[in-house]
């Protein structure tokens, strides 16, 4: 299969080498000379047979916006066009709509695994019409996780960049309380080896997760977290998972606190929002801020 694919960054570049690895073509542009096949949406766009499939991976908001613009004008009836980055649920249905008046599909899809994802597989969660997922069904298959798991198709359009905000909205509280309780451990005086603490909890434990073995490879990268600042970003989903609670009457406790506790990484040097950013870098490659 043929694919189209804008923005070849942290997760785009990756993605590409998965699904060549997986015996499609892609065909990728990006601003950067260096890191593009194409070097316009035109000439991506003429070097595709029709009907194409185009997937996005540009930062939500009005990059996002200009590239489906750009796209509208340039693809054809029958065309799909793919949103894989981090857009609101409520921009697919604009993006849907906008692009159904000439004829061209959507899918919304949102991508978990970070810079692991090349070769660990990304989780996938997609929303549109069956028809369009179908086209696009052998790349979902070729960046998916190995075996049965790791991909669905949510729903309807939005579904799926909605399943995703809330995925994230759960990572934010679940990295929050590994920081509570590694900045507790680090406290008191009897507990010698916080590293070690964390380590054993891999194996055996109710906790153990992905996010703790992470946790594990940045504290022996940095023990205590001493070359870290304790800032750390929030991408915007967790924020709009809290909106979204509130649209629909569901108390979300624990997620909302989360992204609260990054707010208070806005003002002094928080020891819990070290590890929240060393998490963040790990699985993300996100940027954190030294001292």
């Amino acid at each position: 299969m043929e694919l189209g694919l804008v923005g070849l960054g942290k997760m785009g570049g990756n993605m590409r080498e998965r699904i060549r690895r997986a015996g499609h073509t892609v065909i990728g542009y990006d601003r950067n000379p260096d890191l593009a096949d194409v070097h316009s949406l035109r000439e991506l766009v003429d070097s595709l047979q029709a009907p194409r499939v185009v997937w996005v991976m540009v930062p939500a908001g009005a990059a996002t916006q200009s590239t489906v613009d750009e796209l509208a004008e340039l693809l054809s009836i029958g065309d799909i066009v793919v949103d894989g980055g981090n857009s609101r649920w409520t921009d697919d249905e604009k993006h849907a709509a906008e692009l159904a008046a000439k004829g061209i599909g959507f899918v919304d899809c949102g991508v978990s695994g970070g810079v692991w994802g090349l070769e660990n597989g990304y989780a996938l969660m997609y929303g549109g019409e069956k028809d369009h997922v179908a086209r696009v069904q052998p790349i979902f298959d070729a960046l998916k996780p190995e075996g049965d798991f790791g991909a669905v198709h949510a729903g309807k359009v939005g579904a799926g960049h909605f399943a995703k905000m809330v995925h994230n909205g759960i990572e934010y509280a679940m990295m929050q309380a590994y920081a509570e309780g590694w900045e507790l451990l680090e406290k008191v005086d009897s507990v010698t080896d916080v590293r070690e603490v964390f380590r054993s909890w891999q194996e055996g434990t109710v906790i153990r997760s992905w996010l703790l073995d992470l946790a594990v490879n940045a504290l022996d990268e940095d023990e205590h977290l001493e070359q870290l600042r304790g800032f750390a970003q929030d991408s915007g989903e967790g924020r709009w998972t809290v909106e979204a609670a509130i649209d629909n009457a569901v108390p979300l406790p624990a997620i909302t606190a989360s992204l609260f506790a990054r707010f208070a990484s806005r003002q002094d040097d928080s020891p819990q929002m070290k590890m929240i950013a060393a998490l963040r870098n790990q699985f993300g490659g996100h940027a954190v801020e030294k001292k």
